[in-house]
């Protein structure tokens, strides 16, 4: 005990600091550096080690992977201004009817698809308890139902690839995987990508929302709508499909793009933004807009197209060329040969440069016309925000890891895990519960950037990687939900009204948690659920 004293002293000041209110960034960065020139008089720290963070923090900054996070953000927050979400959730719900059961089918429905379309959860959450939050109330869904649903779907942009989760889950598990197969002598694994725990997380995030819904509907099975309760205007299935067309073809050429091989993530990140701009400037007027809410403003005002028909038909042109360049792409027509001096400009390469020329004529429209509207600076303002505060915890956590491993904390866990009975499960398991623990009083990224290199070294010498850390994002997601830190709680608590207290709140959301540990639990017992289609996708 007494070698590991200053472990225990390092242990004991992050929990403080953390629960002293301190910003967790400074916590993670200052709390170590602190201690370790306290502990260095005493022979407990050797301060050559904080020579090696400049290279860390130089390695980070120039991860072009890591680049995929500020686009992804990007790409939430633009789709936030455009009020995709709102005019899905709609639509949709005026399609499937006004009962109960219909509302929450349409609540999860939308969200998966604002999930797969890179969902940032707080401005999810503040939609859904915005917009769909009175419709449930007025169709008779129980505050405790509604208010748990909302918490939870809002939420499952984290697992539901793409997703900023699984991209600080792949950079982590691929460097960890590398040591940890180093360390069993293979000297030239099998790289781990994002793309791997992109489709790896696929069928456990729709296991996932399939559960939610089971939940939901079996509850209010036999619930219908009161007889003072307004009827929502019937939408037609245009209607429908104009709203979610859209979305659902970002969704095709972010993810399929990675899946099928095409780009990188941080290439389809690019993609996704371009893609986004299109989407927002078509609806950009609309997006200035009073709020709109179902059943409260004439239904005229739901409909009504306020951006201008020339910018919309000109957005619709340039994805249609957009879709002409994959399609050449597909094909492999139109690539321009730059490695001899002697270019040769094929038919299908002409036909690729024109093409390219139209479609940053298009995306120069849709920015000028963004940046008009003052949507484009106010979404680049957020995503610095969200970005330097992800990268701030990012570096802070990297000087953690630094010191941790300076007072031999490395080696304390080795030997921990490796003297439990057992075998790798039963590590999985230990890891499993303290994320689970961690997740009470942590962010999803300071414990990505802890946890996976202090164990993933140990663990992944015989565990498959992407299993690893499809279970590992299963079990953050619970994380967003739990008290007293859980985000999707304090969002939640902003919008919701003042008659639905936040004991209510927090009983709401530990039937969801529950659905998730459940998850969790049946993809731990059968891995296929994760592996299989990595397997199948890349071999």
């Amino acid at each position: 005990m007494i070698e590991h004293a200053w472990l225990i002293v390092f242990g004991l000041s992050l929990l403080g600091g953390i629960l002293s209110g301190i910003p967790v960034m400074l916590v993670l960065a200052g709390v170590p550096v602190l201690l370790a020139f306290i502990a260095a008089p005493f022979g407990g720290f050797d301060l050559s080690y904080l020579k090696a963070y400049p290279q860390r923090a130089f390695g980070v900054m120039s991860n072009s992977l890591l680049l995929a996070v500020p686009l992804f953000v990007l790409m939430g927050i633009l789709l936030e201004k455009s009020r995709v979400a709102e005019r899905m959730l709609m639509q949709v719900g005026r399609l499937l009817g006004g009962s109960p059961r219909a509302l929450v089918a349409a609540v999860l429905l939308i969200s998966t698809l604002i999930a797969a379309s890179t969902g940032i959860i707080g401005a999810t959450i503040v939609m859904l308890g915005l917009i769909s939050l009175p419709a449930m109330r007025r169709v008779g869904v129980p505050d405790g139902t509604a208010s748990g649903l909302i918490c939870a779907a809002g939420t499952l942009g984290q697992i539901i690839p793409p997703s900023i989760v699984l991209i600080l889950l792949g950079d982590q598990v691929a460097n960890a995987y590398l040591d940890a197969q180093q360390r069993a002598g293979n000297f030239a694994p099998d790289a781990v990508t994002v793309g791997d725990l992109f489709a790896g997380a696929l069928i456990p995030g729709l296991l996932l929302v399939g559960l939610y819904g089971i939940y939901v509907v079996g509850l209010l099975w036999k619930h219908e709508a009161p007889a003072s309760a307004e009827a929502l205007p019937k939408s037609s299935l245009g209607d429908v499909l104009r709203e979610i067309v859209p979305p659902i073809l970002l969704i095709l050429s972010v993810l399929g793009s990675v899946l099928a091989g095409v780009a990188t993530p941080t290439e389809a990140a690019a993609i996704g933004v371009a893609g986004t701009i299109l989407i927002t400037a078509a609806r950009v007027r609309a997006a200035g807009g009073e709020e709109v809410l179902p059943g409260v403003v004439p239904e005229e005002a739901l409909t009504a197209r306020l951006t201008p028909a020339w910018l919309r038909i000109a957005m619709s042109l340039t994805a249609a060329v957009a879709f002409g360049l994959v399609a050449l792409r597909l094909a492999g027509v139109g690539r321009v040969d730059l490695s001899s001096a002697d270019v040769a400009l094929t038919g299908g390469a002409l036909l690729a440069l024109a093409l390219t020329g139209l479609l940053v004529l298009g995306l120069a429209i849709a920015v000028i016309a963004l940046w008009r509207a003052g949507v484009m600076a106010a979404a680049l303002y957020e995503t610095v925000k969200v970005s330097a505060m992800i990268f701030g915890i990012i570096l802070a956590a990297s000087m953690l890891s630094l010191v941790f491993r300076g007072f031999e904390g490395d080696v304390w866990v080795h030997e921990m895990l490796t003297g439990l009975p057992g075998d790798h499960r039963t590590m999985l398991l230990i890891t499993l519960a303290i994320i689970f623990v961690m997740g009470f009083v942590l962010e999803f990224v300071e414990i990505v950037f802890i946890v996976v290199p202090l164990v993933g070294p140990i663990i992944l010498q015989d565990v498959d990687p992407v299993w690893f850390a499809v279970l590992i994002a299963l079990n953050l997601q619970t994380s967003f939900l739990t008290p007293p830190f859980g985000f999707a709680l304090f969002y939640y608590r902003s919008v919701a009204p003042p008659d639905i207290t936040t004991g209510t709140i927090y009983r709401s959301v530990i039937p969801f948690v529950l659905i998730q540990l459940v998850t969790l639990a049946i993809v731990f017992l059968w891995p296929d659920l994760a592996t299989w289609l990595p397997d199948m996708l890349f071999g």
